[in-house]
């Protein structure tokens, strides 16, 4: 299988090293305790450390730990100062001294080369171990606890006995303790400052970003390694509230604060304790950190800190150690658990602990905690017994959209303590083991909380979604390997993952009739409690041998294509009823090793695909044949189903299933008319040819509601076709095993039957999936409007019933999709008898769902022009103009952003046309004052905003998007104006997103001003979410410059009417060869990117400001560097800038009596010209001047501030007034021309210093030279 390289294998391409196995260090950390003291106000650290290591051998020499940005004060070995070391800070070495530019990239690379490579980074400290110190071999039958002491201690508490040790235990040497004591004046990674600066109106906090790889050791020296787990001891020193915080600060001035040297100015300090209230000032700080608080003490010596103590007794690794201080609020989990359950799980548990721990396994840890903090990178971090969360998680009582999407988000995040804190990957390969543990425990609990139906419902849709994207992949297991190069990856590797552990326990469950992978996962959690996994390390292979064991089954096979292997199937399904042999002939194919189209290059993952290519990772082989079981159900005429498993082996199978019913298959419209209006069916023996289910989707059946809705019913002749057929429908995998897309050749009125008789939403969406792709006809439009108005039917299968209508609303069936949309909504939401809208009203969540997904619909709905009728831009224009929420409990915000966003998408399919040489017609001179009035009442939703703010300004981040895809279809000139007012600090982080990926999608970044504010903006944002995503939107203008999409659209005014002769003229054939090499590979699309930015020095200039801007992180620095690689080819040099000399002037401001003398005075000024000297002129020859005037003052050499005798002080040229009248002019040897008005009574106004090399001839050697 073709495949992403070996984990050993080492590939170095521009700077980047991709190694997968940190080289034995030759000792194993057992204990670390951290001390620190965090200065908020000035946005500083100092701290000290004590590391505790068990060496592997009596030889160890070396001592290699990371440590970033830190200033060693102190270091010492077993208390004994260690005075060889060598430590080499990266972030001192990422900017070049010179200037420098883009074409020197790879030399600040070459710099960063070991700290750019994949976690674990090049240790960055190396100590010497001193001769003083000696490690000697403990006897066998010693006992040391993690902090390295004997066990016979009294006060030592034994806490190994959760956990193995990674190293042979039976071979023991003396523990080794390093000391270090540290500070950081210039944080840059690793502690996130929020509110902290001058004009941030947030409240003062900060927190860690453990999401950064390396993060844990730029805030103190640690083997920062994933497998390095020990126990810790953490305290923390802060200012007791805000206003001291600040205050202290002010007192302190200039002075040294805490070993801190003030040079900060204070203004920045004192602006933010003036923004503070009286009530804000006395907010008490807090400090939540990961493990268990055992006290918190004022500071005896200073009243206004304390220090908050941890300890951490489960072993874990340093990138899991997090904390947070801050102002926070606290909320109690669990007081919102019934009463009942507190004595059987404790006070700490809340609904979804009390899941996993019931099910799964206790918690690992003995308490947890969510705190929720500004600016995070990722929505949420994990560390130990803490989760970091980011404030855009949090929603008010009133808005609904993110309920589910949060719950989940959440969930998982608790999930990830068992799995992904607790237990973690023994390589970077076997990360989709543990994602994918961690998701399926979160999809457990989501069940028991939502329901089955939306359980399945969702596991389909991923289930979709995978065989979209799994094209051109690497597999789950090698993606793993490649998380570092394109974070993005991780996505997919946590959507199919879940998926792939679903199958399994789907058939685990039906081949072994175990509780399938439940159980499974409660066996892991238990070999990490009691240490029978090492270091608490799962790897792909144990992980297999432990669902063999316990699922009864040999899983070779299946890890071999989901696990190992990339791709999913694609089943193309045929069958036929074999009347004389009373069987049903089927032939299953896969064919997803068909020929695929080739792709264009997505603008999106355009740096993805860049790096794998560069770094050689490529897609695996398509399988051509996946095998397993495959349950198939039949539906037989009188209504039951019969189930049939069948082992998918080959490329093609073929098999026969055998039919058990007599009867024959009833007419639906019989069906329909004896529901209605005929008596009740007698089911009986004596009439089981009569057998009929009733089911769903039985609404709107009178005549009388067929005739007001326009309703269809089938033809005689369907009808004779339906009665001829055996059975009902047939269901293939109708047990989910599979995650496939599936082509079966069966009639549509099956698929009918199978949506309103199988109550298995999966099956229902299959139904909808299957004649929404059909052929548009107005009986398909009638069980779509049946389906959608059937509250019986899960919310998921009406949505989707509500969007497939779009596609029926065409001309050729009379535009029964459009009406059946508008009169369901007329129905639900208005008012009886009337088309204006009702109040809103979403106290049911269901037809909320409904409400939003009507108008989504008819946004989509298009004529055979490509345009969105009339109506149905009326109806959208209606809905949003005239909206109510006055008597709704509930925000409508996500409503009018979905009325914004179809309305928008609607009208930019129909810009109306504007004639300069013709009057426009009545209709065109409507149309346009419709146009307008649309843009009008998008903007008043954007206006009303500004003084009434929306959840997330939500309104104005649709009124942006509006706007743009207006701009994009040429309805509205394009204005960078428009979009840059949103882009300044001060505004929401999602609006100013939407607005720079706005100027992004429009090609204003073409613009010199626009490209030099976007990275000026990506490298000194304080906030690192902002900093992230700007990246990626960079990387997406790169991608949308090398496919060569339209950068400035054709507006519609100018685009060629369909009646209008067009003449095409052929291009020449290295231009279209050009074109789709730019669009189809990498390395067409790079050549014409190079060749489109190599003259822009702007992007040169401003992307080297922005790599040598020192808020950048280390991994974003390295980004950047990558991009220069990709841009430009590297030289080595160094650019050495002089200064031309420029000619003098000299202006006489006449005489003026200076102050402390009586006699006016000749005030001349000396200033440098604008004219560049550029030519060297002879030396001037010393000549004697006679000045007939009043006689100078006589120069005199001497050292400034230093004896005569001193060689280094430099010479300075006094002038001192003459003793007599009359004195001779200026001596030869000053070499200054006499002046030609004399100075009697100035004081000098120059001062000239001389650079002396050496001494003059005759002179000793600690004279000066003239």
């Amino acid at each position: 299988m073709v495949g992403v390289m070996d984990a050993t294998e080492a590939v170095e391409n521009r700077g980047w090293t991709l190694t997968h196995q940190r080289a034995d260090v030759g000792f194993t950390v057992l204990h670390q305790r951290v001390q620190l003291d965090i200065d908020l106000a000035r946005r500083k650290l100092r701290g000290s450390t004590e590391i505790t290591i068990s060496p592997h051998s009596a030889d160890l020499k070396t001592l290699r730990l990371n440590c970033r940005q830190c200033d060693l004060n102190r270091l010492s070995i077993n208390g004994k100062p260690s005075a060889s070391m060598t430590y080499t800070d990266p972030y001192k070495q990422s900017r070049l001294s010179w200037n420098a530019g883009v074409n020197q990239h790879h030399m600040l690379q070459e710099r960063l080369e070991g700290q750019l490579r994949v976690p674990p980074p090049e240790p960055e400290l190396v100590i010497n171990l001193p001769k003083s110190v000696r490690i000697l071999e403990l006897d066998p039958d010693t006992t040391l606890d993690r902090a390295g002491k004997a066990s016979g201690d009294p006060m030592v508490v034994d806490v190994t006995q959760n956990t193995k040790p990674a190293i042979d235990q039976t071979t023991r040497f003396t523990p080794i303790i390093i000391s270090v004591d540290f500070s950081i004046d210039e944080i840059r990674d690793g502690l996130q400052f929020v509110g902290c600066n001058s004009g941030d109106l947030q409240f003062p906090h900060a927190y860690t970003q453990n999401s950064l790889p390396g993060a844990a050791c730029c805030l103190f020296p640690c083997l920062d390694a994933v497998d390095s787990r020990s126990t810790w001891e953490i305290s923390i020193k802060c200012p007791r509230t805000i206003g001291d915080a600040f205050k202290m600060s002010t007192s302190l001035g200039s002075a040294s604060i805490n070993g801190f040297s003030g040079t900060e100015p204070q203004q920045a300090v004192m602006e933010q304790l003036h923004s503070l209230s009286d009530e804000e000032e006395v907010l008490d700080l807090v400090v939540i950190c990961s493990g268990d608080m055992t006290d918190e003490i004022i500071d005896p010596r200073d009243p206004t800190k304390k220090t908050s103590s941890f300890t951490c007794t489960t072993p874990i690794a340093p990138q899991h150690i997090g904390f947070a201080i801050g102002p926070f609020e606290h909320a109690d989990l669990a007081a919102f658990r019934e009463s009942d359950e507190d004595d059987k799980l404790g006070q700490n548990a809340v609904p979804a602990i009390d899941f996993f721990t019931l099910t799964y396994g206790s918690y690992p840890f003995s308490s947890y905690k969510l705190c929720f903090l500004e600016d995070l990178m990722q929505d949420c971090v994990e560390t130990a017994s803490l989760s970091l969360c980011s404030t855009r998680l949090l929603f008010p009582e009133d808005i609904i959209e993110p309920l589910d999407r949060v719950t989940r988000q959440l969930v998982y995040t608790l999930a990830r303590q068992w799995s992904g804190v607790n237990i973690i990957p023994k390589e970077p390969a076997d990360t989709w083991a543990v994602v994918g543990m961690a998701y399926f425990i979160t999809d457990m609990f989501m069940r028991k909380l939502s329901g089955n139906n939306e359980y399945r419902y969702q596991q389909k849709k991923a289930s979709d979604r995978v065989c979209g994207l799994d094209v051109a992949r690497p597999s789950i297991y090698d993606t793993g390997k490649i998380l570092w190069l394109e974070p993005s990856q991780a996505e997919f590797l946590a959507l199919k993952s879940p998926l792939v552990l679903f199958i399994l326990d789907r058939r685990l469950q039906k081949a072994s009739g175990s509780s399938g992978f439940s159980r499974i996962i409660s066996r892991v959690f238990l070999n990490a409690k009691v240490g029978d996994m090492a270091n608490g390390a799962l790897n792909t292979a144990s992980f297999q041998k432990t669902c063999e064991r316990l699922g009864h089954a040999k899983l070779d096979v299946f890890f071999a294509q989901w696990v190992y292997g990339a791709g999913c199937p694609k089943f193309r399904v045929t069958q036929r009823f074999n009347k004389k042999r009373l069987v049903v002939e089927m032939l299953i194919q896969q064919v997803q090793g068909d020929a695929q189209p080739e792709v264009d290059i997505d603008p999106n993952t355009f740096m993805r695909d860049v790096k794998e290519d560069l770094q050689g990772i490529f897609a695996g082989a398509v399988q051509p044949a996946f095998t397993g079981p495959m349950t198939i159900r039949i539906h037989e005429a009188d209504g039951t189903p019969y189930e049939h498993i069948v082992e998918i082996k080959e490329v093609m199978t073929k098999f026969d299933i055998p039919y058990n019913t007599k009867y024959k298959r009833l007419k639906r419209s019989r069906r329909q008319k004896e529901r209605t209006t005929g008596p009740a069916i007698d089911f009986t023996a004596e009439n089981h040819d009569d057998v009929l289910l009733y089911c769903l989707g039985d609404v709107l059946q009178t005549e009388e509601e067929v005739r007001e809705w326009r309703l269809s019913e089938w033809s005689k002749e369907e009808e004779d076709k339906m009665s001829q057929e055996s059975y009902e429908w047939i269901r293939m995998d109708a047990d989910f095993e599979w995650i496939c897309k599936m082509q079966l050749n069966q009639p549509g009125y099956m698929y009918l039957s199978q949506l309103q008789q199988d109550r298995d939403v999966v099956a229902q969406l299959e139904s909808i999936q299957f004649m929404a792709a059909s052929r548009e006809h107005p009986l398909v439009s009638t069980i779509f409007i049946r389906t959608l108005m059937d509250s019986r039917y899960f919310h998921g299968i009406r949505t989707a019933a509500a969007a497939a209508l779009a596609r029926l609303a065409k001309d050729e069936i009379g535009w029964v999709g459009l009406f059946h949309l508008e009169k369901a909504f007329q129905e639900f939401f208005c008012l009886p008898g009337s088309k204006m809208t009702r109040s809103n009203d979403f106290s049911d969540r269901a037809s909320y769902y409904i409400q939003c997904a009507i108008p989504r619909a008819i946004a989509k709905i298009r004529d055979n022009s490509g345009k969105a009728p009339l109506t149905a831009r009326k109806l959208l224009y209606e809905k949003l103009r005239y909206n109510d929420n006055s008597n709704n409990e509930f925000s409508d915000s996500h409503y009018l952003a979905t009325l914004m966003n179809a309305l928008a998408d609607s009208v930019s399919s129909a810009i109306p046309q504007q004639s300069e040489t013709f009057d426009a017609g009545t209709n065109d001179g409507d149309e346009l004052a419709f146009f307008h009035s649309c843009l009008e009442e998008i903007d008043r939703y954007r206006r009303i905003d500004e003084w009434i703010p929306s959840y997330h300004n939500i309104l104005s981040t649709t009124s942006l998007d509006c706007k743009r895809r207006l701009m994009t279809s040429g309805g509205i000139p394009t204005r960078a104006a428009d979009f840059l007012q949103y882009t300044q600090d001060g505004c929401y982080s999602d609006l100013r997103l939407t607005a720079f990926s706005s100027l992004v999608d429009l090609g204003l970044t073409r613009n010199d001003h626009v490209l030099r504010w976007f990275l000026f903006v990506l490298g000194t944002d304080p906030s690192p979410y902002i900093r992230e995503r700007m990246l990626h939107l960079f990387g997406k203008s790169l991608g949308l410059t090398a496919v060569g999409e339209t950068l400035h659209p054709t507006p519609a005014s100018s685009a060629p009417q369909p009646t209008a002769l067009i003449i095409e003229q052929d291009s020449s054939t290295q231009a279209r060869q050009d074109d789709l090499a730019r669009r189809k590979t990498i390395s067409g699309a790079l050549s014409a990117l190079r060749a489109d930015l190599a003259a822009n020095t702007t992007l040169q200039s401003s992307l080297w400001q922005a790599i040598s801007s020192p808020a950048l992180t280390l991994p974003q620095l390295g980004a950047l560097l990558e991009i220069c690689s990709l841009l430009y080819e590297p030289q080595t040099s160094i650019l050495v800038a002089l200064k031309y000399p420029r000619y003098w002037q000299c202006r006489s401001s006449g005489r003026t009596t200076l102050p402390g003398t009586s006699k006016p005075s000749l005030v001349l000024t000396f200033s440098h010209t604008r004219k560049i000297r550029t030519k060297l002129i002879p030396k001037i020859p010393l000549h004697t001047a006679v000045v007939q005037q009043a006689p100078l003052p006589t120069p005199a050499l001497k050292r400034s501030g230093s004896s005569s005798s001193t060689a280094t002080a430099p010479l300075r040229l006094s002038i001192k007034p003459p003793k007599k009248p009359g004195t001779p002019g200026l001596p030869q040897s000053a070499g200054m021309p006499a002046p030609a008005t004399p100075m009697e009574g100035a004081k000098p106004k120059l001062t000239l210093k001389l650079n002396v090399k050496g001494p003059s001839k005759g002179a000793g050697p600690g004279t000066p030279r003239e």
